[in-house]
């Protein structure tokens, strides 16, 4: 009698004899049971339930009687000696929507057409049998390998062994110390090699003897017998260092020796010693002529990683204890640092204020004439409400590049014939001809429509210029306040070329005095911080100036690039002042360095800050400079930066 069956219900005579007979080679592993009738089906149950049978396979008609083949799988289903089992349906008409309900449900597993294909059905049977022995039986699989899946059961049957292998090392000798366990391990090994050792595996050292080297291979596996053994790393600078001293029952070379690693200490012993040195060859040789070996040094390898894991632990918690400690210090000393700096800040805001403050005194007197003379222009209301547009344009417009301001005043030259006025006319915005209806014929006409119209777009430049130097003065007093406390920005999507042209505006009274060239190529938008880019460029700006003989050049250069093979966009900013020597460049850097003559207003911090808001980007910023000849700044921001640290 086998513990599952295969149980074939049919009211049809001749399909229970067919099924009895093809599924005859299954009896060596499963009783096959059949039944006519739904009654006969019932006693067979009790009878299963009694012996402690379970149905392993179930087999039904669809038509029995009165009764659906799918009410008898519920039926059945719910039946003790039932229960779990795997089920399939015989049926020449199915019934769809009861087919879809009882798999729904989880109670039919397979539909077979009558009359079926015989091999269909073998494999049918086959699986459904090896899924339902995988799923509930804890007994032997190798039996059932000779009438179903025998790949997957072999699999199962190995994975069962290996896992019951591996509980039965965590489970042995749990009530055995550490100590013990590494005496009867050294022990065994004593009586194993005190008939044959033909390797000399048990040896005796005097102190200072090397048994592994710090980072080279170790082929050997040392249980400590008797004595000493120190383990020693070395520092960055080569200077060894004691980590661990071990003693009796203690193993060297196990971490190594095991994962085929290079040795992570180097071990030095004490005063005499006693080992038992095992290469591989020798260590798989114990295991085969000794059984008792494997499960005692399995376990004793456990304790040991566990003791260095728990070791290792307690190790990490102190450091992250001492980094933490060090990292509140250090900060402390930065806010320190910081605030002792403010009293420098507060006395040079003075200075950094001057230059928007300037542009706005500057800007007034400039809108007392422009005003002025807008309120004598013509009264061409066509004329007018053209100027109004340039005035109102000119507030908002965003710088041109050079190249294109030159090719539109070019093109607007050979129309009307005069260059200076096509220059005029490009600077105001009228790019093509086509804008140019309104424009009169003779040349004093147009020269006092241009004219007109100058002098409301130097309106709307000043009014623009007056709201930038407000907003840099209150980027200012704001700049001053982050750096006792910083405050978070927004990442967006910028033209950096507005914030380098609002820079030159507040830096223009000093400007003037020198010559600027500004080239601008396309470039596309950065996802930046535009407030922490404008001290960027305001600090190079600024040294550039600072940097410059009267009268001296300043050019800066705009233009698209890759960094790491994405896009990105590349500021330079060069000056022919006096230049940086050699051994310098990597000091400008650093916090409280200055280049500037005595005299000059510098902290030493702005540079400093510019790397800080550059890497917060995800680009980079570089120095070239030859003394007495030039200093060449080029900052590299990705369009894209991956570097979201700061972001909000």
């Amino acid at each position: 009698m086998n513990k599952f069956v295969i149980f074939c219900l049919d009211d049809d005579p001749l399909i229970v004899e067919k099924l009895h007979r093809e599924l005859a080679h299954f009896s060596a592993c499963f009783d096959v049971i059949t039944a006519e009738s739904i009654e006969e089906a019932r006693e067979h149950l009790d009878y299963l339930n009694t012996n402690n049978q379970r149905i392993g396979l179930l087999i039904c008609d669809n038509e029995l009687g009165d009764r659906r083949g799918i009410e008898l799988l519920l039926e059945i289903d719910d039946h003790p000696a039932g229960q779990k089992a795997r089920t399939m349906l015989l049926s020449e008409l199915p019934q769809l929507d009861l087919l879809m309900q009882a798999v729904n449900e989880g109670r039919l597993n397979y539909f077979l057409t009558k009359p079926w294909n015989r091999d269909e059905l073998n494999r049918a049977i086959i699986k459904e049998l090896t899924d339902y022995i995988l799923e509930n039986s804890d007994d032997n699989l190798l039996p059932y390998c000779q009438v179903l899946d025998s790949q997957r059961l072999l699999s199962a049957h190995i994975d069962r062994q290996l896992m019951r292998y591996r509980m039965g090392f965590i489970d042995l000798n749990p009530q055995i110390d550490d100590a013990q366990l590494a005496n009867n391990i050294i022990s065994l090994l004593y009586r194993y090699f005190d008939q044959k050792d033909e390797k000399k595996a048990c040896r005796t050292y005097s102190a200072k003897h090397v048994l592994t080297l710090e980072g080279q291979p170790n082929s050997f596996l040392w249980f400590i017998a008797e004595g000493e053994v120190s383990l020693r790393k070395k520092d960055e600078d080569g200077n060894a260092h004691t980590v661990d001293t071990l003693k009796a029952g203690s193993l060297i070379g196990s971490m190594s020796f095991v994962t085929g690693n290079l040795s992570f200490s180097t071990g030095v012993t004490l005063k005499k010693t006693r080992v038992i040195k095992l290469d591989k060859s020798l260590f798989n040789k114990v295991m085969q002529d000794n059984v008792e070996f494997l499960p005692l040094f399995t376990q004793f390898l456990l304790r040991q990683f566990n003791r260095r894991l728990r070791g290792s632990i307690s190790t990490e918690i102190r450091l992250q204890k001492t980094l933490a400690s060090l990292e509140s210090a250090y900060q402390q000393l930065i806010e320190k640092e910081k605030m002792a700096m403010l009293g420098q800040l507060v006395a040079g805001v003075a200075h950094e204020l001057n230059n928007p403050v300037s542009a706005i005194l500057r800007n007034s007197d400039i809108l007392k004439e422009t005003i002025a003379h807008c309120t004598r222009s013509s009264r061409d209301e066509g004329l007018l409400e053209l100027a109004l547009d340039r005035m109102k344009e000119a507030m908002d417009a965003k710088p041109m590049s050079t190249s294109d301001a030159r090719t539109l005043a070019r093109d607007l030259e050979s129309r009307i014939g005069d260059r200076q006025q096509a220059r005029k006319l490009v600077n105001m915005g009228f790019t093509n001809i086509d804008q140019l209806s309104w424009l009169a014929r003779t040349q004093a006409e147009r020269e006092a429509q241009i004219s007109t119209l100058e002098q409301y777009h130097q309106t709307g430049v000043s009014l623009r210029s007056v709201n930038v130097c407000a907003q840099r003065i209150a980027g200012l007093v704001r700049s001053l306040k982050g750096y006792a406390r910083p405050d978070d920005e927004s990442w967006r999507q910028t033209n950096i070329l507005e914030g380098i042209e609002d820079t030159l505006v507040i830096f223009e009274n000093r400007l003037k005095h020198h010559r600027l060239e500004c080239h601008y190529d396309d470039v596309p938008e950065v996802l930046c911080q535009p407030v922490a880019l404008q001290q960027i460029w305001t600090n190079l700006v600024a040294n550039a100036l600072d940097a410059v003989q009267c009268p001296g050049e300043i050019s800066i250069h705009v233009s698209p690039t890759t960094l790491n093979t994405t896009p990105a966009v590349e500021v330079i900013v060069q000056d022919n002042g006096s230049g940086i020597p050699e051994a310098l460049k990597e000091k400008i850097f650093t916090l409280n360095y200055t280049t500037k003559k005595e005299g000059h207003f510098g902290l030493g911090i702005g540079l400093t800050v510019c790397q800080q808001i550059v890497n917060q980007h995800g680009g980079k910023i570089d120095v070239e400079s030859e003394p007495g000849q030039f200093t060449k700044m080029k900052v590299i921001l990705p369009v894209t930066p991956t570097v979201t640290t700061e972001r909000t």
